[in-house]
Formats: C-alpha cells, structure tokens, sequence
C-alpha cells in the first residue's frame, strides 16, 4: 500500500504597454494562446492581453465526470485548460471513477462543445489522481496523452473534424506489433510541454519489459513525428532514480535550447529524492544536475509525487523548482522554492514556501511599492497550515528572488516579500484555535496580468480573486462554488481576457 499523503497539505488530506514597460522576452508578447500548463514552455503564466473583469460566470463546463471525493476534499490533480489563438478552448476531462479521459473543444465565446477527441490513457500507478494534461503548438496543433506512452496528435484544435493520429515516441511499428504490452505497461506521468516549433516532450513511466526495451525516463517527439528517449537513471546518472516526477512539467530555457526536467527516485512520501536535471532539447543529451536539497538541513528534499511542482524559468534565465522539506513539518509542510542558475548551481536563498507550487513571473514595474533592483519578481502560493504546525493564516505572495529576510516562522533566511494578502474567508475547522486561520488558496499556478497589474488566483472558499499590484489588495472576487478541499489548481487567461478557473471538478469561464 501507498504511503498516506502528508496532512491536509492542501495541507487536506496533504504585453503596447508590455513591450515598452516591461522587461519581457519579445517571443514572450507575440502568442496571445495558453499552449500548456502555467501557459508556455518557461511555465511564466504570464498573459499578454487585458483580463476582462470577474463580472459572470460566462459559461462553465465538468472537467470530471466521476469525481471521488475523500469526506469533503477531492484529491485529483485535473489538467490545465489551454486556449488557441482563435479562441478555442481544449478542456481535458476524467470520465470515469478510476480512470478514462477525452479531451473536448469548446468555442471560447460561449462555451458551445465543438468536438470531443477520446484518450485511451491510462493513469500511472499513484496516491493523489495525477493530471491528464495536453499540450498545443502555438500553430494550433494539439498533443494529447494516450495509452502506451503515445500520444495522440490533432493537427488543428480549431477544426471541428480534424483526425489524430497515433504517436509513438519508441516507433509506432513497435507499439502495433504488441499495443496490449505496452498499454499494460508504459504510461505517460507529467504533462506535455511543446516548444515554439512544435517539438514535444514529457515523462513516461514503465512498470515491465517491453520489446523496444523502455525504461522510465523523458521522451521527445519532433513536430515530425520522430522520436526519441533518455531514462531517468541516465539522466540524473544515479541508478537509484527511477522516473520523472508524477505532475512535473518539463520546462524549456528562454531561447528552448535547455530542457529541464526534475526526477526522483519513486520513493514514499517524505523520502524522494531526486534531482534537477538540465538537458539538451534536441539530444536529449545531459547537460547538468542538481541533487535537490532541503535547504536548512542539508538532506535530500522531498520531491513529492502528490504534487504539482514544475520548473520556472525566469527572464533572466534562472531556474525555481519547488520541494517538500525534509524532515517533514520542519517547515509547516511548506516546503521550499529552490533557485537555480541556468547551469543548476544554487542561487540566491529559497523560498519559504515551495511544496506543490510554480511559481509565476512577475514583472517588477507591475509593483508599485516595490523599489528594489530585480527585473522580475516570483508570484507564490503561502501557506501556512495548521496541520503542519502552522498558524492557518494562508497567504498568496510576491517574492524577490534577489533580496533576502528572516523567515518568521522557519529562522531560514529566504527570499524577501515584496507583496502578501491572506486568505479573506474564516476556516471554520480551525476556529476559535486559530483565530486568524483562513481558507487555503489552491493555485499550482496562478495567472499574472500586467495589463492590469494584477494575479489571478482561486480560492478554496470556492471564490476567483484578482490580487492588485498597485493597492496590494483583493480588488475583485467572484463566487464559483460554495468551496471544496481539493488538490491544486490552474488559472488560465484565453486570447480575449476570459479568465478560466477550476473548482470542484468544474471549469469555470470568468468575464464581462
């Protein structure tokens, strides 16, 4: 049997005016598409149009069939919505208890279904539901996870009658010869991420012998078709590393030159180690790793299967990852946001919160408090959980990764705040205990808007709050569900500023 998740770590159960204020890669401004999870191959989630206001709840859509709740906490890691330049929205969708999946497109205006494409996925062996999640070009082609460690491939997510083609990333050939093999044994186990031209890559896990001899590791399928695959063990050139990391989107360097990818060795909770690895984008080939540390204690950090963690890629091209500390609890079961150079040296100090978080990039002119000499800032997650020894007062946070505090809770030294806010709605569970206790936010990803100055974020009190950079207030807020524990979640902003959210198994389109 698994062992149990961390407590409740939920804790649960555990660019205009772009282009001339802000210091944006000019590729960065051009798409105005959410091509994959945290919105491109850097994981920015930064947006290049206004958001609208969060006015309605425009139209909204299931994004599980079946959703299994735990009590009253749903832990399933649902993928991220994307959105096409012309405005369709492709919504990954479980239908089953256990497992199926299809993938549906939705005209973005309105939310009318304009086609559904059914995947033959099956989920990797796990604790917490991992996330189905596709991929798109920013030309509008669709990759789509599929049974056997392939991948469907939609040429246009915009046509209604556009057909898919089966991929295979070790040889289609291979996996005809003998699909029942590898559909029992071979499964893809983070989400897809493509570059600019087209190229895929992701995580796949194996769990027997196959023909073309396949061991967990990361695959690369050219915008041709060809493929490739490196394992995890050859990679983090560690016998002891077994897969990539369930959830983990491989990353792509500013100029899509690097891959980074983050593995570990399949241990239990609060014992998976791993590493950071750089890699060539076209090769496959490794470039550099890091063996991922608590940053307090020196012990190899936890990189958790149940979370989400994905690599970020700053501007500047640093690189931040987050990790579960070890041991467990001697950091509120916050983790930490480690920070890298491009080369995967150390950097700077953590983050003081990191566990089941990407963070976002924040362009400093958006803050107007802020007067220090970063070109960008970190947008993070903050909580502090009772179950992990913490006070309940569960913030969301802006973080210079070149400056430096006293972490209050922890002694560490960690990135400066530039900007926090607390969670506006009492939890209840913790009350009168923990009398500033508050609702957790549950973002793995949150959306940023210069246009307007402003992140995007969703709580678990079931609300979509817009955080001002100006005021450093909630300045908007619109209720979605009555609330849920739940794993977390994305925001996503489409090509016309509709604003997108999930909560309680549902997608939620936000707008005028």
């Amino acid at each position: 049997m698994p062992a149990p998740p961390p407590p409740r770590i939920l804790v649960l159960a555990i660019l205009g005016l772009l282009g001339s204020l802000l210091p944006i890669r000019r590729a960065e401004c051009k798409p105005s598409s959410w091509t994959g999870y945290a919105r491109n191959a850097q994981h920015s989630a930064l947006t290049s149009v206004r958001t609208q206001p969060l006015g309605r709840i425009r139209w909204q859509t299931p994004v599980d069939l079946a959703p299994q709740y735990s009590g009253e906490d749903l832990f399933i890691h649902y993928g991220s919505p994307l959105v096409t330049q012309q405005n369709t929205v492709v919504v990954p969708v479980k239908t089953g208890a256990t497992g199926g999946f299809r993938v549906e497109g939705h005209r973005g205006r309105d939310g009318l279904l304009l086609w559904t494409l059914a995947s033959d996925y099956a989920l990797p062996p796990h604790d917490w539901t991992p996330s189905f999640s596709p991929a798109l070009s920013q030309a509008g082609r669709l990759w789509v996870p599929a049974g056997g460690g392939t991948v469907y491939r939609r040429t246009n997510a915009n046509s209604k009658s556009t057909p898919a083609t089966r991929l295979a990333f070790y040889g289609i050939d291979r996996y005809l010869a003998d699909p029942a093999t590898y559909q029992a044994q071979v499964t893809i186990n983070t989400p897809i991420t493509a570059d600019r031209h087209g190229n895929v890559f992701f995580g796949f896990q194996v769990s027997g012998s196959t023909q073309a001899a396949l061991k967990s590791g990361i695959a690369r399928i050219s915008a041709r078709g060809a493929g490739s695959w490196m394992s995890a063990a050859q990679i983090a050139a560690d016998v002891s590393i077994t897969k990539l990391a369930h959830n983990s989107a491989p990353a792509l360097s500013n100029d899509e030159k690097t891959l980074y990818v983050a593995v570990n060795d399949g241990g239990g909770f609060g014992a998976a180690a791993g590493y950071l690895v750089a890699l060539d984008s076209t090769t496959l080939a490794p470039l550099a790793r890091a063996r991922l540390k608590d940053p307090t204690s020196g012990l190899d950090a936890d990189v958790h299967d149940d979370a989400t963690s994905s690599p970020t890629i700053g501007p500047d091209g640093d690189v931040y990852f987050g990790v579960l500390e070890t041991p467990f609890l001697s950091n509120h079961a916050r983790g930490w946001l480690l920070h890298f150079d491009p080369a995967l040296v150390v950097k700077g100090s953590p983050g003081a919160f990191g566990w089941d978080d990407t963070p976002s990039i924040v362009p400093s002119t958006m803050v107007a408090s802020y007067g220090g000499s970063s070109t960008y800032l970190l947008m993070t997650k903050y909580n502090n959980y009772v179950e992990g020894g913490g006070d309940g007062v569960n913030r969301i946070a802006v973080l210079d990764p070149d400056d430096q505090m006293v972490d209050p809770i922890s002694g560490a030294t960690v990135m400066r705040e530039v900007l926090t806010v607390a969670g506006p709605t009492p939890d209840e569970e913790f009350l009168p205990a923990h009398p500033g206790a508050v609702r957790e936010w549950c973002i793995n990803t949150a959306a940023v808007d210069p246009r307007t100055r402003s992140v995007l974020a969703n709580n678990e009190d079931g609300v979509l709050y817009r955080w001002d950079m100006t005021t450093g207030s909630l300045s908007e807020s619109i209720t979605l569900t009555s609330g849920i524990g739940e794993a977390y979640t994305p925001t996503v902003v489409g090509p016309d500023g509709t604003v997108y959210a999930i909560n309680n198994a549902t997608l939620f389109a936000v707008g005028r």
